[in-house]
């Protein structure tokens, strides 16, 4: 399972777009959590995350959205920006 480090108000994820799998959730203004990120497959194929609409809601269900796509694809960790 993912670990799911919350970060300060203002303050970015680390830059690890080059590095390795990486997953991001930020909120919006209108309270929604909107998720990013990126990931290989064995094989060296890329594969992309954006979430979907109705998993945007709350960051309850955002998180289990986005911790199932981290276990898929060996995400070891989940960034969360949870003020807009």
């Amino acid at each position: 399972m993912a670990t799911t480090i919350f970060l300060s108000p203002g303050e970015q994820m680390p830059d690890r777009r080059n590095d390795g799998p990486w997953l991001l959730l930020e909120a919006s203004d209108d309270g929604r959590f909107f998720g990013t990120g990126a990931a290989w497959t064995p094989s060296g194929e890329w594969v992309g995350y954006g979430s979907l609409s109705e998993d945007d809601g709350t960051l309850a269900d955002a998180l289990a959205t986005a911790e199932r796509w981290a276990a898929k694809y060996g995400v070891a960790a989940i960034w969360v920006q949870a003020t807009p």
